[in-house]
């Protein structure tokens, strides 16, 4: 990278020739926060919970403050960082793993309601600049319906994003299907965002300090997508579209073994759930899933997946708070890729895709 490059003005407003949409950007609030740590103390807490939150919201170190003051902030500090690093809209949704942990139900769809009335509020004051993505309790999938369509009438909000798993319970169950007939009926994206996988996966992940975004995020995501695939949801729901961040968590870049194997699976019939499917892996992937560069500001990899998935189904996030680096903004700005690519990268397919 050159020293232009590194010192190059970061600037709002669309100069270059975009606006900077940054699709998955999060925030916290204090009540959701001390629900955690009360879970720790308490001996409630799943060990993906007490590695990540028991960081994130104790640790002194430089890394997590910074985090928190970021998270918890949905004002002018967040506007001010957004002014250093050229980015126009940030589309703001819940931190993982929101309210997907808690087991008293009462208190989830409480916190999970009033999180969603705060970023309402916060769009409200920065119309131009937040864009909202609900929260749910998957715990409840009839309540999470009607906050879905609370969400798109009430509040504005363009989708809502899930935190994969919800207490190791994942969304092709039927006992789920409210929410994705909600998603169908007010024609919005849900977002699948990672978590630290459950108990019963992440055992050899934790011991190795890969449980968390390093690794384990993307392995448990790239899964719980998968499934959902595999179950026949967009059979069901030709329209929906689901999106998945930090490059599509590695499933554009096993597609052709993903499909190979299964398709050999469905013909062996070893598994009694994998049935035949209307399209491939791949074709669904093209036509049903959409994906954001959160975390992976990394031109080969952005270059593939537009070229396995299309170029209309590939955005541009930041992943805000967790990474927050103005030199990744500068080098998605230098890609090799031509202006109208790139401009839907930055932010038309957003705009498209959240009907902005």
């Amino acid at each position: 990278m050159t020293q232009d490059l590194k010192t190059a003005d970061l600037k709002t407003g669309g100069a270059q020739g975009y606006l900077r949409i940054a699709t998955e950007e999060a925030f916290a609030t204090q009540e959701q926060v001390d629900a955690y740590l009360r879970m720790i103390r308490d001996g409630e807490a799943d060990l993906g919970l007490v590695s990540l939150w028991g960081f994130y919201a104790q640790s002194p170190s430089e890394r997590a403050v910074q985090i928190m003051e970021r998270l918890l902030d949905l004002g002018e500090r967040r506007i001010a960082d957004m002014d250093a690093t050229g980015i126009d809209k940030a589309i703001l949704a819940l931190t993982s793993p929101g309210v997907q942990p808690l087991t008293n139900l009462e208190e989830a769809k409480a916190i999970a309601a009033r999180a969603n009335d705060t970023l309402a509020q916060a769009c409200t004051r920065y119309p131009d600049r937040f864009i909202g993505l609900g929260t749910v309790a998957p715990q409840d999938p009839e309540w999470s319906a009607r906050e879905i369509h609370r969400g798109a009438k009430e509040l504005g909000f363009k989708g809502i994003q899930i935190n994969s798993h919800t207490q190791g319970r994942y969304l092709d169950e039927d006992v789920f299907d409210p929410i994705f007939r909600a998603l169908v009926e007010v024609g919005q994206p849900l977002y699948i965002h990672p978590q630290t996988p459950p108990d019963a996966m992440i055992g050899p992940m934790l011991e190795a300090g890969l449980d968390g975004a390093i690794f384990g995020f993307g392995v448990e995501t790239g899964m719980h997508l998968l499934r959902l695939i595999t179950i026949g949801i967009f059979d069901r729901y030709p329209d929906l579209q689901i999106i998945v961040g930090h490059m599509g968590e590695a499933l554009p870049y096993w597609l052709y073994r993903l499909d190979f194997m299964h398709q050999a699976g469905v013909r062996s019939q070893r598994y009694a759930r994998m049935k035949p499917l209307k399209k491939t892996i791949a074709e669904y992937l093209r036509s049903n899933v959409l994906v954001t560069n959160s975390g992976m500001a990394w031109e080969p990899a952005i270059k593939f997946c537009q070229e396995v998935m299309g170029e209309d189904r590939v955005m541009y996030a930041m992943d805000y708070p967790y990474q927050y680096v103005a030199d990744e903004v500068r080098a998605m700005d230098t890609m090799d890729m031509s202006a109208q690519t790139k401009k839907k990268f930055f932010q038309t397919n957003a705009e498209r895709w959240f009907k902005l």
